[in-house]
């Protein structure tokens, strides 16, 4: 689906967390080649440290990393750093990925599940829509009388 001409893209804040330093670059490399704002993480504490100092659009997190798991993480993000405003948080595992883990995701407040590897069109369809924005004064209704 083509993008309506009076929509504009902007950078979203996205940060990328995974102890597998391959995945963060990958991830964080696709991207910033689309434009976008990333820090990255490699621990569930650095996640926790970086929340507290920059506001996210998305976040994606490995579900097993050190320090602090993806689904604590992604808890304490909901209920005490984002309030009613949370980022879009993205889960990403090798290894938890059954029906029911999918399900704990969900109910610690992941709003997506993807496998690992990430399918990054797979990915990258999930943000545009989020990097979507109407113009501050849009050419389409400016000379519209109403």
């Amino acid at each position: 689906m083509d993008t309506p001409a009076w929509l504009e893209a902007r950078a979203l804040r996205v940060l990328v967390a995974d102890d597998s330093r391959d995945t963060v670059l990958t991830l964080a490399t696709l991207l910033r080649e689309e434009g976008h704002d990333v820090r990255t993480a490699y621990a569930g504490t650095d996640v926790m440290r970086i929340a507290r100092l920059h506001r996210f659009d998305v976040v994606i997190l490995d579900i097993e990393m050190p320090e602090m798991s993806g689904y604590a993480i992604a808890q304490e993000l909901r209920t005490h750093y984002y309030g009613t405003n949370p980022p879009l948080l993205i889960a990403i595992s090798g290894k938890w990925n059954s029906p029911s883990e999918k399900l704990l995701a969900r109910a610690v407040g992941f709003d997506h599940h993807f496998e690992k590897p990430c399918d990054p069109n797979a990915l990258l369809q999930l943000l545009k829509p989020l990097s979507l924005r109407w113009p501050a004064t849009p050419k389409t209704l400016q000379s519209a009388a109403y």
